[in-house]
This record gives structure tokens, C-alpha cells and sequence, in this order.
């Protein structure tokens, strides 16, 4: 954990000052007062030049003053979205210099804010606050209580988000003294912070990133081969080596729990079970249609093919009170031969299972494990998680569904696309987010895909 830069009052503090003036008698100030000292105190005492108290003053307190609402500040009244809107150009964090890393402060600010729907949250606020100035409100104390609680809940969050600007604004000042002051130790000291506050606010970018009700869980990943017949059987199962291997990156978990492998190379389906906090957050953004491009190594004239896989996730739900209910009678299970690799014993017995919820149609399929009653157990997870995001949909009023992620896997409904041959990469068409290694991509380095996505996805009237 990085150490918390020492706030600007404090630096202004330690600094050598010149003697006592008499301008500062009356200015009542919080950490000092003047007015009724005696003189061995008056004497001992440096007041801090008026340009400095003007200058912390305009930015720190009277933010705190004004409360959660009030958009801070620096001496010269830069604030964070007039930051965002210089455009500054935003370097590696060991290239850059203070513009650079204030422009990445102030663009994470912005994405969080973003995120908690700041606009939102400012007009909750103040028809919160005129409720709880109605003098009969606590005729209905479970009410009252509501509303009270609410309203410290958004104070308690913009609190938070314009102490962070704050913090920002404070280490722009502080070097910007310390430069007109030629104070090389300050001046340090002040990069130092704004870099410190750089790793920060990437981690709380993230946070604000995965807040959604269910981005905490764990999730299932399924990967199915779409048209382009044994080239894209080779594709899904490219695809699938590159969750594990992202998932891996992560210290994810890993269960297979479905394959159903092609007739000559890769697999029809699989599904994955991807055990870890946030493992739906992340991969819910890789959900759609994932487009390839390369020569062929089925194709004996070394044509170029193009082939498609598409990706369903769903959360598995820890909260039992908020999943589908299954009924026993609902359920058909069926029964068969394990048809892939797991033994001798798996394909000898009838020992993969399929489940159908016959109301809705949806199956879920294992055969990996060597038991009967494990297959069922597993199956009977995946029938469950997939029937919960179903429920989420219709609760939440949507026309999606599970299923409509197959729906049409070809042409036209990629995501993302990944050129091999005649050029060499990798482009998401949601985002326009791109890289030109797409062997590092297919080895599981997906973060910058994942990480442009959910902020794109944001909706930009959602701040201020």
C-alpha cells in the first residue's frame, strides 16, 4: 500500500517563513488564531505568506465548506474535468511527467464518477434533502429512517469521490509552489504523489468498474464453434485455450465441465467453470461472436479461411434467494455413453448426463467426470446458471436470453475480430480497442480488451 502524501497545509508548514505581519491578526484561521495569543506564542509563531494562504484556502477549505457538491479546485482553477478537457497526452506511468499522470487522476475520476451515475446521485440528493426538511416527516419513523439512510449513502459516496478530486488538486499546487519556490525536495515529493495516486486510481477505477450486482461471482464460460466446420472447431478450442490461460493470469480456478470435441480437430463446445472473486465482472465482456482470419492449416492449398466462435457467461449466484427455483417434475435427464477423453471406464458406461428444463428448453450437458452422480452435479450447476441469467433478464424487462448468444454465429455479429494473415491483429469493434500482437492476446492477455469494454459500456450522460 502506498504511503498517503502528506496533505498541502503540511509542507506549507515546514517551510522557513518570515516573521509575524500584522495583516494576519484577524484572519481566524483554523489551525492557528492569532487573536488572544500572548506574545511567547505570537513570537514562536511564522504565519504563512498571504500568496500561500490564498492559495491553500481556495482549494481546500473552502471545498470542505461547501460540502459534497462544491467541484474543487487549484489556485489558478483547474479542476478535474477541465483536466480531462486539455486533452493532455497520458504516458507510461515511468515516462511521465506531472501533466501526464494528473490527465490519468483525472480521467479515472471522471470513469468512477461516470460509473456511480453522478448526475444522477446530485438530484436524488437534493430531493432527499427536501424530504428530510418536511417537519412531519418522522411521523413515519420507517420511512424517515429510509430517507435518512439513503441520503447519508450518496453524501457518504460524493464525499468520497470530491475528497479524492481534492487530493488531486492539492498535489498539482503543492508542485506548482514548490517550483516557483525552486524547492527540489518538495517538488519529489509532489511527483511521488501524483504517481502514487496514479497505481490508486487505476485500482479504484477497477472497483467502480466491477459494481455491478453480480460482477463479484464466479461464472461459467461457454465456448461453441459456429460456421466454417472443422477451421472453426480449431477456433473454438483456440478460444477456449485462451480463457484458461487468461484465467490463470488472474489466479482463477479452472473446472472443465463440458467438452464435446470435433470429428477431426478442436471441439463443437465446452464449458468452463471459472472459480474467483470478480471472475463474471471481467468475463462478461468477452460474451458475443469472436472472428478469425488466417491460412488454413486443413486447407492443403493454404487458402485463407475465415471462422467464428461464440461465447456465452453466466454468473453462478451465491445468494439462494435470488435464483430460479427448479422444480424436480420440470426436468428431463437423459442418460448416455461419454463420448471424449476420460478413461476407460467413462466411455464404457453411461455415465454423461443431460439435463433439460423442459418449460424453457435450456439443457446443460457433462460428461468429463468419471461418475454418473458427479456428471449430474455438474450438469445440474450449469442448468442452474444459465436458468438465473434467464431470470435476471426477464426481471430486468429484457428481449435477450441465454440462447440468443448462438443465435446467429457468423458474419455480421462479431465482437471482436483476430487477423493472422495478410496482417497480424487484433481488434475489438465495440471499442475500436486494438493490438498488433495477437499471439500475446491468444496466450490469455486480455485486460486491455476487458478493461475497454466495461468503460466504454458506461453511459456517458451518467456524469458530470
Amino acid at each position: 500500500m502506498h504511503r498517503r502524501a502528506k496533505p498541502l497545509l503540511f509542507f506549507l508548514l515546514k517551510k522557513p517563513l518570515p516573521s509575524p505581519n500584522p495583516n494576519f491578526k484577524n484572519l481566524g484561521l483554523g489551525f492557528h488564531t492569532l487573536q488572544g495569543t500572548n506574545s511567547e506564542s505570537s513570537a514562536s509563531f511564522n504565519p504563512l505568506p498571504l500568496r500561500f494562504l490564498r492559495r491553500f484556502c481556495s482549494s481546500s477549505s473552502s471545498a470542505e465548506l461547501a460540502g459534497p457538491l462544491f467541484e474543487p479546485r487549484t489556485s489558478d482553477g483547474l479542476t478535474v474535468g477541465s483536466i480531462v478537457s486539455k486533452k493532455w497526452t497520458i504516458l507510461d506511468e515511468g515516462q511521465g511527467d506531472w501533466k501526464s499522470h494528473a490527465a490519468a487522476i483525472a480521467q479515472s475520476i471522471q470513469l468512477i464518477k461516470k460509473r456511480l451515475q453522478w448526475r444522477k446521485m446530485v438530484v436524488r440528493l437534493d430531493q432527499l434533502s427536501v424530504v428530510l426538511n418536511k417537519p412531519d416527516l418522522w411521523n413515519d419513523p420507517v420511512f424517515a429512517g429510509r430517507v435518512s439512510r439513503e441520503h447519508g449513502g450518496i453524501m457518504s459516496k460524493m464525499k468520497e469521490v470530491n475528497g479524492y478530486e481534492q487530493e488531486l488538486l492539492e498535489h498539482i499546487d503543492m508542485l506548482k509552489l514548490a517550483r516557483e519556490e525552486n524547492d527540489e525536495e518538495l517538488e519529489s515529493e509532489s511527483m511521488n504523489a501524483l504517481l502514487n495516486m496514479r497505481r490508486n486510481a487505476k485500482e479504484k477505477e477497477l472497483e467502480a468498474l466491477l459494481s455491478g450486482e453480480n460482477d463479484s461471482c464466479s461464472c461459467f464460460m461457454e465456448v461453441q464453434a459456429g460456421a466454417g466446420g472443422t477451421e472453426s472447431m480449431d477456433w473454438a478450442s483456440m478460444v477456449m485455450n485462451m480463457y484458461n490461460m487468461w484465467a490463470q493470469r488472474h489466479g482463477f480456478g479452472v473446472t472443465v465441465v463440458e467438452e464435446m470435441p470435433g470429428e477431426i480437430a478442436g471441439i463443437k463446445r465446452a464449458t468452463i467453470k471459472v472459480d474467483g472473486e470478480y471472475a463474471y465482472g471481467y468475463a462478461k465482456a468477452e460474451v458475443g461472436v469472436h472472428r478469425l482470419v488466417r491460412i488454413s492449416p486443413f486447407d492443403s492449398g493454404n487458402r485463407r479461411h475465415t471462422s467464428f466462435a461464440a461465447v456465452a457467461v453466466t454468473p453462478i449466484l451465491g445468494d439462494v434467494s435470488t435464483r430460479f427455483q427448479i422444480k424436480e417434475s420440470d426436468l428431463r435427464i437423459e442418460r448416455f455413453r461419454s463420448g471424449g477423453a476420460g478413461g476407460q471406464h467413462a466411455n464404457t458406461t453411461d455415465s454423461a448426463v443431460r439435463i433439460v428444463h423442459i418449460p424453457t428448453g435450456v439443457t446443460a450437458t457433462c460428461q468429463n467426470e468419471r461418475s454418473q452422480h458427479s456428471n449430474k452435479a455438474s450438469a445440474m450447476a450449469v442448468l442452474q446458471s444459465r436458468l438465473d441469467q434467464l431470470e435476471m433478464a426477464r426481471q430486468a424487462q429484457q428481449n435477450a436470453s441465454y440462447t440468443q448468444t448462438f443465435n446467429d454465429n457468423s458474419w455480421g455479429n462479431q465482437i471482436r475480430s483476430y487477423v493472422l494473415h495478410p496482417y497480424r491483429m487484433v481488434k475489438d469493434l465495440r471499442t475500436n480497442y486494438e493490438v498488433s500482437d495477437p499471439d500475446s492476446v491468444l496466450e490469455g492477455d486480455l485486460d486491455g480488451f476487458i478493461l475497454n469494454f466495461l468503460s466504454a459500456s458506461l453511459d456517458k450522460d451518467d456524469y458530470s
